[in-house]
């Protein structure tokens, strides 16, 4: 305590004498006090003070004093009015007195009353989540599927089902699944947990801390400041910017999971929130919505185009070449090119009418951008050494294959770079609940989804297409259209292009050639379409979980979307496609 607090302190001695005082006063002088008058009282025991409070000379020893002044409880942490209760937490040691600060007499408190129970899962949506695993394991598995993929397999759809209901957080839900999993004796603990050293999810969780230093940093803030002032117009003018920039650099980074996460979402969280679209507030649907679902859904467009612009890629190519087709970057960017540009040029127009923003139009944008980027001045150092970060860990992706640096290195490179120099801290590393939520969530499902194919669920069920379609005797393009849409919808089971290419594409393609369908162009459309349909769900495609980690889309619009989008793809690549690829000679 001070001195000079304010007139007004009435100080009651539990001998029931009453102290006021004039400036200054402390409580330590009144503890130090034994037979002298303490400084600032002017009168004796029993007086009356002008101001009509009584008045001592000498304080009472070990005295217990209440002290009543509102300036003076705010400081102690004491709670006055009619519901004051005494307070003896304030306590002030001093030989020879013990002063303890507590409220006036008041009415003893009342105990707050136990708040009735409240389950933390919605259990309308668990119940229903079990219930479908339960009727799956309980039914017979069909001949040729075994008893443990099969129960894998009502495992695996019920952890589905609980990640579109959301009964809890998804990693939650993803955690619950794995535990069923192990007391089923379905998995062991290194077979559940073995894609925790997946290099996908990781990179994905990086991502996210990478975005932070991003936001934090003021570049974010900056760049998106800029493209506004050059795009900002319109918000389909900003979301054009982003897809096409994004496809641009696609053919030069080779993993979707870096490109999207790493580069563009960050940059298309800092524009909404520049742009005053955050889920927090409530305000997503004003740019953020429309922007994430976009930027996604393009995200999977501009993967099909090249081999290079997704990892999984060079394995389709590497699968062809072993059935005997080869395939070359060039045929297959050819190949791409005008699907593609028809994809990333219209699907931002669907989104536009199917899920518009609330801002549309915003002539004032530019020019509003232009003044904030005034005010931001030059770069700060911390901008300088994101940026540095940034383009260390830009280069890695482009060429540290040429070395031997995989994309995850890449990124722990630039992380380390933004940790070292202070830039972000690892407190904030460790508080970033939508990482390690996505992080958990996405090893769960690529777990479960890998064991599904090395129990032999997936081969199965492959091979059992392959015998339907193949006995139909159709002409190769209706069997073709039968071959490709089991192929791209089964990707529900997937959580990894990779795994859905290894698995799966080889026998499809050999039915599809076996139908007679030309073997080019079945290699070219299968291997492009192995990206495309990552755009079904939040978990098919590297760039899913952080576009829709950020909490912009509910997961029912999510999924709404890329099932309508779905259908768009498939048209535009094997109408207009197809077309292109008779012109081009494919077929």
């Amino acid at each position: 305590l001070h001195s000079g607090q304010p007139p007004g302190l009435r100080l009651v001695c539990q001998c029931g004498s009453a102290y006021s005082h004039q400036p200054p006063l402390t409580i330590l002088s009144i503890m130090q006090a034994r037979a002298a008058p303490v400084r600032g009282m002017a009168a004796t025991r029993a007086q009356v003070s002008s101001s009509g409070l009584p008045m001592l000379t000498r304080p009472c020893v070990g005295a217990r004093l209440s002290i009543i002044s509102p300036s003076f409880s705010q400081q102690m942490g004491i709670k006055l009015g009619s519901s004051a209760a005494p307070l003896a937490a304030k306590q002030f040691s001093a030989r020879p007195q013990r002063v303890v600060a507590q409220a006036a007499a008041s009415p003893a408190p009342v105990a707050p009353a136990t708040p009735p129970f409240k389950w933390g899962a919605n259990m309308k949506d668990l119940v229903t989540a079990i219930g479908v695993a339960a009727i799956i394991w309980y039914l017979p598995a069909p001949l040729g599927v075994s008893a443990k993929a099969w129960h894998l397999l009502a495992v695996f759809v019920g952890t589905i089902v609980g990640i579109i209901t959301t009964p809890l957080p998804l990693g939650a839900v993803a955690m619950l699944g794995l535990g069923a999993a192990m007391l089923t004796k379905v998995l062991t603990f290194a077979e559940a947990f073995s894609a925790f050293s997946s290099e996908i999810p990781w990179l994905i969780a990086i991502a996210y801390w990478l975005a932070g230093g991003f936001i934090k940093s003021g570049l974010g803030n900056r760049i998106a400041y800029a493209i506004v002032s050059a795009f900002g117009k319109t918000s389909l003018g900003l979301t054009y910017s982003l897809v096409f920039a994004e496809a641009l650099l696609s053919p030069a980074i080779p993993s979707v999971a870096a490109r999207a996460g790493g580069i563009f979402f960050p940059l298309a969280k800092a524009l909404c929130l520049a742009c005053g679209s955050d889920p927090e507030k409530g305000t997503q649907r004003k740019l953020g919505s429309f922007l994430m679902l976009t930027c996604f859904q393009t995200s999977c467009v501009s993967s099909a185009m090249f081999i290079t612009a997704m990892a999984a890629n060079p394995l389709a190519v590497n699968l062809a070449a072993s059935a005997g087709i080869n395939i070359s970057w060039g045929t297959w960017a050819l190949a791409g090119l005008v699907p593609g540009i028809v994809c990333l040029s219209l699907v931002p127009l669907i989104l536009y009418n199917l899920y518009p923003p609330e801002a549309k139009d915003t002539p004032d944008a530019p020019l509003a951008a232009k003044k904030e980027l005034e005010k931001l001045g030059a770069l700060s150092l911390n901008e300088k050494i994101t940026a540095g970060a940034f383009a260390v860990t830009v280069a890695l992706w482009i060429f540290g294959s040429a070395v031997g640096v995989n994309a995850v290195t890449a990124a722990i490179v630039g992380l380390t770079i933004l940790l070292v120099t202070n830039v972000i801290t690892w407190k904030e590393c460790l508080a970033n609940g939508p990482a390690w939520d996505t992080l958990t969530w996405f090893a769960a499902l690529i777990a479960m989804a890998a064991y599904l194919n090395k129990f032999g669920f997936i081969p199965w069920f492959s091979d059992s297409v392959v015998k339907v379609v193949s006995s139909m005797g159709l002409e190769w393009q209706a069997a073709f259209g039968i071959v490709v849409g089991l192929y791209f919808y089964s990707h529900y089971f997937f959580a990894s292009g990779a795994a859905h290419i290894g698995a799966m594409y080889t026998a499809f393609l050999a039915v599809a050639i076996a139908c007679g369908t030309p073997p080019m162009l079945a290699a070219v459309a299968l291997g492009q379409l192995s990206n495309l349909m990552g755009c079904l769900t939040t978990y098919g495609i590297g760039s899913a979980p952080p576009y829709f980690g950020a909490g912009y889309v509910p997961q029912g619009e999510w999924l709404k979307f890329g099932f309508i989008l779905s259908i768009f793809y498939l048209t535009v690549w094997l109408g207009v496609g197809g077309v292109w690829w008779k012109f081009i000679g494919l077929w």
